[in-house]
């Protein structure tokens, strides 16, 4: 009995006890000048700073993302495009354009490098004809993408960004839309070009520009490069103020980060540079447990005197996105058996699993026999003896009441 007690207890009081939840220690968070901001793990979509990351803005040309990865994933790089009058009358006096001319032939990859590296508004435009037929019709595109991917704060109404009221997002939004994007490796090319060189075509000379990112820019002079940033696209109009969305990757930790009206070119650089600084300064996969370790022993009630106590141990190491300075220690399992176990046992079956939580996300690992259990036939026999003696004891009382009450009659 004392062995059954323990394997039903177990459960109950690991889980009374153990941490629910372990929060980060983390430095003071860097000083961020623009007006939204938030830095995002990428493997875990676990914000690890935001400031008005859910309010409504315009994202200026970081919407490219967007038109880039539509006609990544429904076009073809190699399509020939001929430039409609359409697509190019209608683009405001001052916005980045590539000066492509009406029935300029283009390939679909030259005009995706033109607006990616470039940040070229005929170019996207001319995409979205190439695509829909329209701006009006890509903006639909656009739109049923949004919903697909649940970003439902946005709303955009062309595919360059240009300045409209009812084009908007949100630096959360435009963060996971740049999560999504980059599992594209056709998007990484185009967001990872610091030049292109489009030939001549036949009614241009060939064309060299240079990315408009100052952190892609590796020169002696320039405080602003960040080595690490592998994936970007800046955005700028006077209403939306100087935006960026970026990714970048350090000591195998991966985040996007993602500004929004920045005040100045170079504050939005200098914030995203701190952001990415203060989440691979603070932030770390660490091992929350290690395979192999025990969490717990059972007692198997029918087991040999010399197997029947069992460890149950860790079937896999446990990783999880902790502070820096994050102590394995400091969190301890809620376990949860499957049955209670019952001779024999082979080593290495999974008897139940151990629960983790780390900062409000839970990480389950298998719970495996550390060694076999056999069988105790002794156990076994005095088991069914004490079952039988119990039956015939009940029997007994039941037989010999009945006979109490009839003598009473």
């Amino acid at each position: 009995m004392k062995c059954l007690k323990r394997i039903f207890l177990i459960g109950f009081f690991l889980g009374l006890f153990s941490l629910g939840s372990t929060c980060f220690a983390v430095s003071d968070a860097p000083s961020v000048s623009s007006n939204a901001a938030v830095l995002v793990e990428n493997s875990t979509s676990k914000v690890l700073f935001q400031k008005n990351s859910e309010e409504h803005m315009e994202p200026a040309s970081v919407t490219k993302i967007m038109t880039a990865i539509l006609v990544i994933e429904n076009g073809s790089l190699n399509d020939i495009v001929t430039v409609p009058y359409e697509a190019i009358s209608s683009i405001p006096e001052g916005y980045s354009i590539a000066e492509l001319k009406t029935d300029e032939q283009l390939s679909v990859d030259e005009l995706l490098q033109l607006m990616m590296v470039y940040s070229a508004n005929d170019a996207a435009n001319v995409l979205a004809f190439y695509m829909d037929g329209s701006i009006d019709g890509f903006a639909n595109r656009m739109n049923n993408k949004l919903s697909e991917l649940g970003l439902n704060n946005s709303h955009f109404t062309n595919p360059s960004g240009m300045h409209d009221t009812n084009h908007f997002s949100t630096a959360h939004d435009i963060a996971s839309l740049m999560q999504y994007c980059i599992k594209n490796t056709t998007f990484q090319h185009y967001s990872s070009l610091r030049s292109c060189r489009i030939p001549a075509t036949n009614l241009s000379d060939e064309r060299f520009f240079e990315n408009t990112n100052s952190m892609f820019k590796d020169k002696d002079d320039n405080p602003l490069f960040y080595p690490y940033v592998s994936y970007a696209k800046t955005g700028f109009t006077t209403p939306a103020r100087y935006c960026l969305a970026s990714v970048a990757e350090k000591d195998g930790l991966e985040c996007t980060c993602v500004v929004l009206s920045s005040e100045t070119s170079d504050a939005r650089f200098v914030d995203t540079k701190s952001l990415f600084e203060y989440g691979f300064s603070n932030f770390a996969f660490n091992n929350i447990a290690v395979k192999g370790k025990s969490v717990t022993e059972v007692d198997i009630p029918n087991g040999t005197p010399e197997t029947c106590s069992l460890s149950l141990v860790l079937a896999d190491n446990v990783s999880a996105l902790t502070s820096s300075d994050f102590l394995a220690d400091s969190v301890s399992p809620q376990i949860t058996l499957y049955d209670i176990p019952s001779a024999p046992i082979a080593s290495g079956k999974v008897l139940g699993y151990a629960t983790y939580v780390v900062d409000g996300s839970s990480y389950s690992v298998d719970l495996v026999a550390s060694h076999d259990v056999d069988f105790s036939a002794s156990k076994s026999y005095f088991l069914q003896i004490s079952l039988l003696i119990i039956v015939l004891v009940v029997l007994f009382f039941l037989l010999f009441g009945k006979f109490l009450k009839r003598k009473k009659i």
